[in-house]
């Protein structure tokens, strides 16, 4: 039903993720990060309220493994969630509980966790792991890559038809937070998004902190 990736830019300290899946509107349940904090993914039978849980666990300064455990224990219905956590040392956890639907399978390094379920194969979750580890540039950028190689690698058994890309910063407000509700194409239209995106991502951030010196909107009746 679901594959993604959390991720922490050592060089940075941003935090984000991506996340597909055969269901509409998945980032609008899985996808949690906050600024100077960490990043988690709530997925398989969502429980969305898990993920800001397991934020606000690492905001109080546990770990990543700690923060997890503490909420995932005697959590009803845990079994049916999955659960990837990144926090501000770059540590991660996952927890994948005994109800994952269908194939599923976890993969992680230093920065970074990927997980999923009803998954085409159980190495989906290295190949984006990998794929992140090796790219380089804008932490946006850098997941956009590990997703796509997670579709190269299979993906989901069934197709796909929702996305999110997520980025939080140093601001209250994510950097990036890209979505794809409904599509046949929902990764292929999160890449030109996020092209489309990418170059003008600072200029929104000037305009939020000092619209006296923002770039013009380039927009009729602009002056």
């Amino acid at each position: 039903m679901t594959f993604s990736i959390v991720a922490r830019c050592a060089r940075t300290g941003q935090f984000g993720m991506a996340i597909s899946s055969s269901s509409p509107a998945v980032a609008a349940r899985c996808a949690h990060v906050r600024a100077g904090v960490g990043a988690v993914a709530s997925q398989n039978i969502t429980d969305p309220a898990l993920g800001p849980m397991v934020l606000d666990q690492l905001e109080s300064g546990l770990p990543a493994a700690d923060a997890l455990a503490v909420v995932t224990a005697d959590r009803p219905h845990i079994d049916y969630r999955q659960l990837l956590v990144v926090d501000r040392e770059g540590r991660t956890a996952i927890h994948s509980g005994r109800q994952v639907l269908g194939i599923w399978g976890e993969a992680r390094a230093t920065d970074c966790a990927a997980g999923g379920n009803l998954l085409a194969g159980e190495l989906v979750p290295m190949a984006m792991v990998e794929a992140f580890t090796a790219a380089k540039g804008h932490l946006a950028e850098r997941l956009m890559l590990a997703l796509e190689a997670g579709l190269q690698a299979g993906g989901e058994a069934g197709p796909v038809h929702s996305t999110g890309l997520k980025v939080a910063d140093r601001l209250d407000w994510p950097l990036v937070d890209l979505r794809i509700d409904w599509s046949d194409n929902p990764i292929g239209m999160l890449r030109e998004a996020w092209t489309v995106y990418a170059p003008q991502m600072a200029a929104y951030v000037q305009r939020a902190e000092d619209p006296t010196r923002a770039p013009s909107y380039g927009v009729p009746g602009d002056e």
